[in-house]
């Protein structure tokens, strides 16, 4: 029910904008027809390029206002465009305006939008009419031709073509409103620099929330784990010396020259002898301690740069795989090994989509592709699993995506429900 509400409010959406869009498009294509023709004529006068300058202006607002409409009626939300450079002096500003590529953007928006315009208008009010015309078409003709009249073909094929035209209202409305979406995303956005900018910014913003968290997780592990069995193992040899201590050489008058006690005896209360038992626990102690804290050492070391990459991901790739309880198959094509950076990130995207694969996706078997060429490395992850992964907000595949976007990688995941799931990342050879 929720469904057919949002499909029905998009819908409601489409035809709004179709009916709105014909006199704001007229005024909008209007607009510019004026401001190009009145800018040609008065370029070689003094009032020319002031003119251009304050038309510019208006049609960078106008594109605003369509900018909140399509977000609003078709609810696609398009990036607002960088801010107006700021220049001081008037001749500045005035050039400023002049090199501005989101105002023409928003100029040429406002040209291409009238043919829209009038088109999506036609086909939510044109079509319609046009169908019931051609329904009724018998009716209409007797009604304005009074008198008898014989029934021809035209009297019955009108009815089925009308009904035929009824039913592509929708289709027609829905490849209007897609064009409408389309011009907005091309000419009503950031320019592709600005958009570039604004990707690197929230890139770098991951990447230094995500190198934060792993130094702190770093810095916690070596707190509560490493620190913690090194405290322990000193403990340990420190009762182990004072077991060594309470057997001080020396004590006896004739003894073996190593515990003061006569041959074949042990003394009276065993004094200077160490406990063997004691002894044996203790150094068997500090040995799982030490295999421990090496143990930890290691998995720190390996979340920091794994060691299995000092061979390359042709090495390191089916390193990987063998670990996964999934049987997985493995096709390699490295032509060219990356930089150390992308091998990285090579290396723990497809860990994570084989964790995935193993935890989530109920698959049996798996296929790791992996290949380099034309300056891109290409990762792909297919499994035979339920299907239904995506990359919303919060998952983990958006994180992931969101730490390839740091390196200029992109992720794409295709996982229909039922699956097979296949999940792709595609990242530059060089930084």
């Amino acid at each position: 029910m929720a469904e057919r509400r949002r499909y029905l409010s998009a819908r409601g959406g489409d035809v709004a904008f179709a009916l709105l869009g014909l006199p704001i498009g007229v005024l909008g294509g209007v607009y510019a027809v004026a401001v190009l023709y009145a800018g040609a004529l008065l370029s070689l006068t003094v009032v020319g390029l002031p003119f251009v300058v304050v038309a510019l202006l208006g049609a960078r607002g106008l594109g605003g206002l369509h900018r909140r409409l399509v977000g609003r009626l078709l609810a696609e939300r398009v990036p607002a465009p960088g801010a107006r450079p700021r220049r001081s002096g008037v001749f500045a500003r005035g050039g400023a305006v002049l090199a501005d590529p989101v105002a023409w953007r928003a100029l040429l928006y406002l040209l291409l939008r009238l043919p829209l315009g009038v088109l999506g208008f036609l086909v939510v009010v044109g079509l319609p009419l046009a169908a019931l015309w051609l329904t009724g078409f018998p009716l209409w003709v007797r009604l304005l031709e009074p008198g008898p009249r014989a029934v021809d073909l035209l009297d019955v094929a009108a009815a089925p073509v009308g009904l035929a035209v009824l039913a592509a209202v929708p289709a027609a409305l829905r490849g209007v409103s897609a064009a409408d979406r389309g011009l907005a995303r091309l000419l009503l956005g950031p320019v592709r620099s600005q958009q570039r900018v604004g990707e690197l910014r929230a890139a770098r913003a991951t990447l230094l929330a995500e190198n934060a968290d792993r130094l702190r997780r770093l810095e916690r592990d070596l707190h509560d784990g490493t620190q913690a069995q090194l405290v322990a193992l000193a403990i340990t040899l420190s009762l182990a010396d004072d077991a060594l201590g309470a057997a001080a050489p020396g004590t006896g008058a004739a003894g073996d020259g190593l515990t003061g006690v006569p041959d074949g005896s042990t003394g009276a209360a065993g004094a200077g002898v160490p406990d063997a038992a004691r002894l044996r626990t203790l150094v068997d102690r500090a040995r799982r301690q030490t295999d421990d804290t090496i143990g930890g050492l290691r998995r720190l070391t390996r979340g920091i740069h794994p060691v299995a990459l000092d061979g390359g991901l042709a090495e390191a790739l089916p390193g990987l795989t063998a670990t996964s309880p999934v049987p997985v198959a493995v096709r390699l094509d490295l032509r060219e090994r990356p930089d150390a950076a992308i091998e990285q990130a090579v290396y723990f995207c497809a860990a994570e989509l084989l964790t995935n694969v193993a935890k989530h996706s109920g698959a049996t078997a798996a296929e790791l592709t992996a290949g380099s060429t034309g300056g891109r490395v290409r990762l792909s992850v297919h499994d035979d699993g339920r299907g239904g992964a995506a990359p919303t907000a919060g998952s983990g595949l958006a994180g992931l995506a969101e730490r390839l976007s740091a390196v200029d990688g992109v992720l794409r995941v295709d996982s229909p429900p039922g699956g097979p799931t296949t999940v792709t990342a595609e990242l530059p050879v060089r930084l």
